[in-house]
This record gives structure tokens, C-alpha cells and sequence, in this order.
């Protein structure tokens, strides 16, 4: 399955919580947060200043190796 821009945090989260640390690494510390799980990848993005494109090439990485 491929990680896209489009799909919930917290849909990712459900998928494996050990892509959390992904998240972390741009500064979003706040999963827990009913909000931030609703958010889009790329609506995080947005709001903290990240490289969407990088993100989801790390998580696809990620999810890959599974």
C-alpha cells in the first residue's frame, strides 16, 4: 500500500504506530491529539514547514520494510 498526501495521520498510525517517528521528526509532537490525527499528511505539512515529498518517500520507505 502506498502512502499518499491525502490519507489521515491517524489512518497511518492505525496502520503501524512505529511510524510515529516520522511524524516527530518534523516537529509534530501532538499525535495523541484527536485533531492532529484527522489532519492530512499533507495539511501537517503545511503547518509545520516540511517537505511533503520527503516525508512520504520516508514513509513509504518505511512501510516498505514491513
Amino acid at each position: 500500500m502506498e502512502i499518499t498526501k491525502d490519507m489521515c495521520i491517524g489512518d497511518v498510525l492505525d496502520m503501524d504506530t512505529s511510524a510515529a517517528e516520522y511524524f516527530f521528526e518534523i516537529g509534530m509532537h501532538c499525535l495523541g491529539c484527536p485533531a492532529s490525527r484527522g489532519e492530512t499528511i499533507e495539511q501537517a505539512c503545511l503547518v509545520h514547514g516540511t517537505d511533503c515529498d520527503a516525508l512520504l518517500a520516508k514513509l513509504n520507505a518505511h512501510f516498505a520494510d514491513k
